[in-house]
């Protein structure tokens, strides 16, 4: 594999995991943060740790994104479905969809694909290679 396919690929991952995270953080930015307080809260964690969702699902796809400090970007999101699963997913950790794949198939590919792209770093098309 050629570096500039290796990298058109990072650009890839990055693109997909920005994207698809910044459309949730839009809906809770026009829903409100009240639903997540509301779970942070019922989970024993003091109600300021429900705004690490705006941090999570706009600030780090927008650096994903753009490959700006992606490494960190990416990290964040992992960390954010680390949080989104114990707090709301816990129930599916360990089910199947009616469809017959995994319960949680989608908060996987987020973790998975944010730690992927901490490890790999941005690529060459990206505001900063680190």
């Amino acid at each position: 594999m050629t570096r500039t396919n290796a990298d058109l690929g990072r650009l890839l991952l990055r693109l997909a995991l920005g994207i698809l995270i910044l459309f949730h953080g839009v809906a809770k930015l026009r829903g409100g943060i009240d639903p997540i307080t509301q779970l942070v809260t019922t989970h024993g964690l003091p109600g300021f740790v429900a705004y690490g969702v705006y941090v999570g699902e706009v600030v780090a796809p927008v650096l994903v994104i753009i490959g700006w400090y992606s490494r960190v970007g990416s990290l964040i999101i992992a960390i954010n479905m680390v949080f989104a699963v114990s707090l709301a997913h816990r129930a599916d950790l360990f089910k199947l969809a009616a469809s017959g794949g995994y319960a949680l198939e989608l908060q996987a590919l987020f973790l998975i694909v944010g730690v992927a792209v901490a490890l790999m770093g941005p690529g060459r098309y990206s505001l900063n290679e680190r």
